[in-house]
């Protein structure tokens, strides 16, 4: 008698593969990287599965099911990848050197820095500032130099001139 049940794990298909036929999903693919990448509702944080649905006029089951065959992922992934590709873009230049790492959070569309910080380290194994750091020492023309403090001159100390009454 065998004291454990042991069985072959079965290969699931999922479901929701065969909700939507292969013509419509090549239709939604395209409509969802024109909302999600190139008006780049990616950067808004209030943009989730139910309202790109409700824009391209369908269910988040449809969506949830398109993003899953065709990018081989869930939702969240999906716009949270577009959001750390800006933000790499946004850390290494110039112009934007001087944002803190929650202005650049907020920038690409996460609401916070905890999750900005996760997802960042998930995608790219490191963190943001480190990404930052790491692109300065290859490149450190990139480098924008700190201001200088000014310090004030020592006034020089008043002579009193005296009065002449004549």
């Amino acid at each position: 008698m065998a004291k454990y049940n042991i069985t072959e794990k079965k290969e699931k298909v999922a479901a929701y593969r065969s909700l939507v036929s292969p013509k419509m999903m090549d239709e939604m693919q395209e409509k969802i990287m024109n909302i999600i990448v190139m008006q780049k509702k990616y950067r808004d944080k209030d943009y989730s599965a139910k309202k790109l649905a409700e824009e391209l006029g369908t269910n988040t089951r449809y969506i949830s099911a398109i993003v899953n065959v065709r990018f081989h992922m869930n939702y969240t992934s999906f716009v949270n990848k577009y959001r750390i590709e800006d933000a790499m873009t946004i850390l290494v230049d110039k112009r934007y050197q001087k944002l803190r790492m929650e202005e650049v959070s907020d920038m690409v569309g996460f609401s916070n820095r905890q999750s900005f910080y996760a997802s960042f380290f998930r995608v790219v194994g490191i963190t943001p500032r480190d990404y930052r750091m790491q692109h300065l020492k290859q490149h450190p023309s990139m480098l924008v130099p700190k201001p200088t403090r000014k310090t004030k001159a020592k006034a020089k100390p008043k002579v009193k001139k005296e009065k002449t009454t004549a």
